[in-house]
């Protein structure tokens, strides 16, 4: 039997299978065990062969798709090439975090434990698939697998019998220390520097593209800022096609990076470079050396709403017995419910929970900041634009979020904020980012038609495929669009004019509110049942979907089978095998995000939230107007109390 040691690989999106990740890693050490923790496609998968314990925590990203820091493991791993040997000793368990109002849910995880079966890996237990739709979250399903892995582990290694574990409440030794430096200059972020070599932007190597424009789009009368926001890519290497999505990692803002600096006590302005205490690797998107500024701005998540993990580390450092017993209750499986009370109904933020425990706040040691919160996640917006028009820019549509909950302070979506922020005519404004392919594919043959379905800012990236389309003379378009108002909210109708002038373009609008029955896309899909199946059946047209995917999607869908139904003369069951089929072979394609009724953690693709669950679109204004209704009687109230109130101050008086 080899020396007992756990190795922890990852494959994460938007942060949550890292967490987990890392926690796994966490309970390793607090067992004593060797342990080191990656993100897969940081991994040689080659090295794989040699491995005698291996943990694989992966979420599962757009339509049943890995994660994109586990493409390269994954394509690797499914070489038809490979032998059926290749894992006969490795001992190894698959965690998968997933969200069963998906259809293709924990996808990945399911398909990684079948393949490493079949290169002959010893599952230590059956594949952990992780509900975000649990009433008690993922850790429904983490918790007990988590700990039936360890009784396998400790079955795995009698000798591990022997070794006396740390207590919950002893702290492990820091991933990193700071070591401060006197007399040195702040350097300028690279990642505002434009790139002298000839690379191909990416997460590692962001392009600095100038800010040419922030210009709102929805009436000033309207409920919400949608802003159309164009970069300039001259010298870039960018290159993109319509589906694609430009990614770039948002800033805190000033007031919550100077109010952690307060809380920690610590100088902006300071200068520090990282050192790993293990195995682990400096993040490559921190300058070295490095200001307190630009590491609280830039890479630490303070303005999410904190995971399980930060109160577990946070209990490590209380010495107050009041906040520690709080926080140890939040951090244990049977908290899970005050917990979410706490945090994730009301979208509390990691900086405000530090707020609410002064004590444990005035103990945090600076080596752990990097323990404590999570990394900035990037954002992904679908771009709105064709090179082929705008030469050399790239223009996204983003709705700023903005919303309420019982706390005091309005809920803000990070990113979208950030950018609505950025002013041009103040001066020269640089976004770091790059573009990676989208989920969306769009025919080359001239003559397949396309009909895109796109309400709201779900439009945006067919805006960029009909550019693209009539430049290339392809003429067979039609789009469904759907808003609230045709004088407030109908987005780039201008361009759809000009396009319909020219008979390149057929365009069905439904807007919900300027009459007494509401009306929506999937309405004009039903209304127009002949043109569709003609379209569908007799010219193998391609047939799109994007946008909020609260009900829309599935109305969508349910109204294409009734127009298969009514002019096909099908049975409902056929009806519904066609569009199966036409799922099968892409000639449906949707690009959406379901609303989720835990924590994302980040503001998604073209940024809606409602009721603090997150979507890719602008939530239809009569969803908003009743959250607001629900929670008006607990605003009013917050208004109320002194914005110093500490967390038990509120619990004594019955607000939390």
């Amino acid at each position: 039997m080899s020396e007992p040691g756990v190795l922890v690989l990852y494959g994460s999106q938007t942060g949550s299978a890292q967490d987990t990740a890392h926690r796994i890693g966490r309970q390793a050490r607090k067992r004593r065990l060797p342990v080191r923790v990656f993100p897969l496609d940081d991994y040689n998968v080659a090295s794989l062969i040699s491995e005698s314990l291996v943990v694989f925590v992966c979420s599962t990203a757009g339509q049943g798709d890995p994660p994109d820091n586990m493409k390269i493991f994954w394509r690797f791993v499914f070489r038809k090439s490979l032998p059926a040997s290749s894992l006969s000793r490795l001992d190894c368990a698959v965690l998968g975090l997933g969200d069963s109002s998906y259809p293709k849910f924990n996808f990945v995880a399911k398909k990684l434990h079948k393949r490493l079966v079949q290169l002959g890996a010893r599952m230590l237990l059956p594949v952990g698939l992780s509900d975000d739709q649990h009433d008690l979250g993922s850790d429904a399903v983490i918790d007990p697998w988590l700990a039936s892995f360890w009784q396998k582990v400790s079955a795995l290694y009698p000798s591990l019998a022997g070794v006396i574990p740390m207590r919950e409440d002893e702290l492990l030794p820091p991933t990193y220390t700071f070591h401060f430096l006197d007399d040195v200059e702040e350097k300028t972020d690279d990642r505002l520097r434009i790139p002298t070599e000839s690379t191909l932007p990416s997460q590692a190597r962001p392009f600095p593209a100038r800010l040419v424009s922030n210009r709102r789009v929805t009436d000033a009368s309207h409920f919400q800022d949608v802003r159309l926001v164009e970069f300039d890519i001259t010298a870039s290497n960018i290159e993109f096609a319509a589906g694609d999505v430009v990614v770039m990692p948002p800033c805190n803002s000033p007031e919550d990076v100077q109010q952690l600096c307060q809380l920690l006590r610590l100088d902006p302005a300071a200068m520090f470079t990282l050192k790993a205490t293990d195995c682990s690797v400096v993040p490559a998107t921190l300058p070295q050396p490095c200001t307190i500024r630009h590491l609280v701005e830039r890479h630490l998540d303070i303005a999410a709403v904190p995971r399980r993990s930060f109160f577990e580390l946070l209990s490590t450092f209380a010495s107050n017995e009041t906040e520690k017993q709080k926080l140890l209750e939040f951090s244990s499986a049977g908290g899970q419910d005050e917990l979410h009370s706490y945090c994730n109904r009301p979208r509390r933020t990691a900086l405000e929970v530090l707020a609410d425990f002064p004590h444990t706040t005035a103990e945090i040691k600076v080596h752990y900041l990097l323990d404590l919160f999570p990394t900035i996640q990037p954002r992904s917006f679908s771009i709105a634009s064709s090179l082929q028009v705008h030469p050399h820019r790239l223009q996204i549509l983003v709705a700023v979020v903005r919303y309420k909950t019982k706390m005091y302070k309005l809920r803000r979506g990070l990113c979208s904020t950030w950018l609505a922020s950025l002013d041009p005519a103040q001066g020269d404004v640089f976004v770091p980012l790059w573009v990676k392919k989208g989920s969306l594919k769009f025919p080359k043959p001239k003559d397949t038609p396309v009909v895109m379905v796109g309400p709201g800012t779900g439009v945006a990236p067919f805006r960029s495929a009909l550019q693209e389309r009539m430049s290339e003379g392809k003429h067979a378009n039609v789009l469904f669009f759907g808003c609230r108002s045709e004088s407030k909210d109908f987005y780039f109708r201008s361009d759809w004019e000009d396009m319909m002038k020219t008979g390149h373009l057929t365009l069905f609008t439904a807007f919900s509110r300027e009459q007494e029955e509401k009306v929506y896309v999937q309405d004009r899909v039903r209304e127009n049942a002949a043109i569709l199946w003609d379209l569908i059946a007799n010219k193998h047209a391609c047939f799109y979907i994007a946008g909020n995917a609260k009900e829309m999607p599935t109305g969508v869908c349910d109204a294409l089978k009734e127009v298969f139904q009514q002019q096909g003369g099908v049975s409902s069951e056929e009806a519904s095998q066609m569009l199966e089929t036409m799922e099968r072979t892409g000639q449906i394609q949707h690009s959406v995000t379901q609303l989720k009724s835990t924590d994302d953690q980040h503001d998604r693709p073209l940024h809606s939230l409602h009721c603090g669950r997150l979507t890719d679109d602008p939530l239809d204004p009569d969803d908003i107007i009743a959250s607001t209704l629900r929670h008006e009687v607990l605003q009013a109230a917050a208004e109320v109390l002194p914005h110093s109130l500490s967390l038990f101050s509120q619990v004594r008086l019955g607000f939390v």
